[in-house]
């Protein structure tokens, strides 16, 4: 079967594992979001942490949203979907995206912008 566009649990909707995708620009460092203030993207349920958040990311979703729909950018690059994890993310080139874990962190950045073109080319073959 297809996976959906946004990666969320098999338990719920939520996006980013509820993190705030704003706070990743604006506080450097993963924040969670709240019930409070949510928007639906792509089917999925992102959260904030703050009005002001949600509504920056209301306004442009493709600046704040994780890459390849939070999904693991190591894996899409390789092909394949797998979990991305909130705590496991970089912000390169004003995007964010999010890896497996540490270590796959850890060999995703042996060769970001090698990864990133893969991934840009994969994306599309698997996200139908």
């Amino acid at each position: 079967f297809a996976e959906p566009p946004v990666y969320t649990s098999a338990f719920d909707n939520i996006a980013v594992q509820g993190y705030d995708p704003v706070a990743y620009f604006k506080d450097g460092k993963p924040v969670k979001g709240t019930k409070d203030f949510t928007v639906i993207h792509d089917g999925a349920e992102f959260r904030f942490a703050n009005a002001a958040n949600r509504d920056a990311f209301k306004k442009d979703p493709a600046k704040y949203a994780p890459q390849y729909g939070g999904y693991c950018a190591w894996a899409v690059s390789q092909g394949y979907h797998a979990k991305g994890d909130a705590k496991h993310w970089k912000i390169v080139d004003g995007k964010l995206y999010l890896n497996y874990n540490a270590s796959v962190q850890k060999k995703w950045e042996a060769d970001v912008p090698g990864f990133i073109s893969a991934a840009n080319t994969e994306w599309p073959k698997i996200n139908k």
